[in-house]
């Protein structure tokens, strides 16, 4: 299940806001849709009180002849009415308070009387007894008769449920002693969900969707303004500290980050500047020791001991320029980088060395033109050394710049290929201090390569030969 989870701190935050908005909009929902029914009941009960009251009233000021006409014509799809000498029997009520609501208000709607009754029962669709009085369903159909337009209103404000809501009945006692009984029902509640609910809410959640992915976008940006900060500091601790913006918290992390880039440069340059004052020291007693054996009689051991200086002098010159190279940054530009392979190429070429190079046409890349370049002599003179000529070609792959110098030696051994970085560090299997070298040419050329962001890459080839690869970004 996780597998399918955003892995992003974005994405995580901006699904918890998602599931808080959807659980909090259907929450939302239930609590509206409880008050729209209430509501809903609440105003069907008081129109059916209202014009019970109002018909209760009509009849009962007109004259007695007249009265069972106009019950006859005051009943519809909609109300039942009944005129009756004795109190009908009205069913037990299963919502005593609707019920006594009612009571109450029609009795406040009618003249005042010592002996005024008013009886309501309100049952629900399950409740109401088969056969009832006034309970069989009524017509949908809005009526047309001498109140048509009371007819039509009730049949409005009913809505879809007429007909199938809670049963109403209810009996007035008029003055004359005689019983007007009313049959009719109360709306069970509106539905719950309607297309303009639902497009309210999702207008609603759209809007919160696109404030919450701005929130969330402006919130973590900064942490990847420090990614690549972190990223950028991996190539060049020279570069620029990080601006100190933001949240407090961001703007502490930025705090820290740039009190560790300053650490780790003056980390740096003290080790460079001991590395320094140790060359000059370990200088001194060589010079020394080189004038004393070129006094030596013996003319064998005296080229032995020169021999051993002079490797000595070398090591101690190619360590103070690695630490220097670390810290030295030299400022990036566009380039055409095959241009450049091909200047090293034929400079080597006319020097004599068996070094040649595929034609390729001009690639354009941002580099330390500088660096690159002695990264690439580096190479070459490797697989000139080591493996009798050298093949460089450059191609683009993907999104990456691919520099590949190929030798016809006898390679590095499997085991061998991750240590070669090392510095210092020599194969001697293929690897002889006849040829020179102090085994910090990889050192310094991985260094240049993962400078640019790109990747030195080593493999045997599967005809023989070694294959050096370096990857730069494009």
């Amino acid at each position: 299940m996780t597998r399918f989870l955003p892995k992003s701190l974005f994405g995580q935050t901006l699904l918890i806001l998602l599931a808080g908005l959807v659980v909090s909009h259907s929450i939302g929902a239930w609590i509206y849709a409880g008050a729209r029914e209430q509501a809903v009941r609440a105003i069907g009960g008081f129109a059916a009180a209202q014009r019970v009251a109002n018909l209760s009233r009509l009849v009962e000021e007109a004259p007695a002849e007249w009265r069972p006409r106009i019950v006859q014509a005051l009943s519809d799809p909609t109300v039942r009415v009944a005129l009756s000498a004795q109190p009908p029997q009205l069913p037990p009520t299963a919502a005593e308070g609707a019920a006594q609501v009612i009571e109450d208000y029609v009795r406040q709607q009618l003249p005042k009387q010592p002996d005024r009754q008013v009886r309501a029962t309100v049952m629900e669709p399950t409740d109401r007894p088969p056969g009832a009085p006034f309970g069989p369903p009524f017509d949908r159909r809005p009526f047309q008769g001498p109140m048509g337009g009371m007819g039509s209103m009730m049949h409005d404000m009913m809505g879809p449920n007429f007909g199938v809501g809670r049963g109403l009945q209810v009996a007035v006692k008029l003055s004359d002693g005689q019983w007007l009984s009313f049959a009719s029902t109360l709306p069970q509640g509106a539905p719950s969900v309607s297309w303009q609910f639902i497009i309210s809410m999702a207008l609603m959640g759209v809007i919160v969707l696109a404030v919450s992915v701005w929130a969330v976008r402006r919130v973590t940006a900064p942490l990847g303004l420090l990614s690549a900060a972190a990223d950028r500091l991996g190539h060049d601790v020279t570069a620029a500290p990080l601006i100190e913006a933001g949240t407090i918290e961001m703007q502490n992390a930025a705090r820290a980050f740039n009190r560790m880039q300053e650490r780790l440069r003056r980390l740096i340059e003290n080790r460079t500047l001991i590395l320094a004052a140790l060359s000059h020291d370990l200088r001194t007693p060589l010079t020394l020791l080189r004038l004393r054996a070129e006094e030596l009689a013996d003319a064998n051991e005296r080229d032995k001991m020169l021999a051993t200086i002079g490797e000595m002098d070398e090591m101690i010159g190619s360590s103070l320029a690695f630490a220097r190279d670390e810290v030295r940054a030299e400022p990036r530009r566009r380039v055409d980088i095959a241009a450049l392979l091909a200047s090293v190429v034929n400079d080597m070429a006319d020097a004599g060395l068996p070094v040649t190079m595929q034609p390729r046409t001009p690639l354009i890349g941002d580099c330390q033109p500088g660096a690159l370049k002695r990264a690439i002599t580096n190479l070459l003179d490797n697989a000139v050394k080591y493996g009798k000529r050298a093949k460089a070609a450059i191609n683009t792959a993907g999104n990456a710049i691919e520099i590949t110098i190929d030798d016809d030696g006898p390679g590095i051994p499997e085991v061998e290929l991750p240590r070669v970085f090392q510095p210092f560090y020599r194969v001697e299997d293929s690897r002889s201090r006849d040829t020179g070298g102090s085994g910090l040419g990889l050192a310094i050329t991985q260094s240049i390569v993962q400078a640019h962001g790109g990747e030195l890459i080593l493999a045997n080839r599967e005809g023989g030969g070694l294959r050096a690869c370096i990857k730069l970004p494009v």
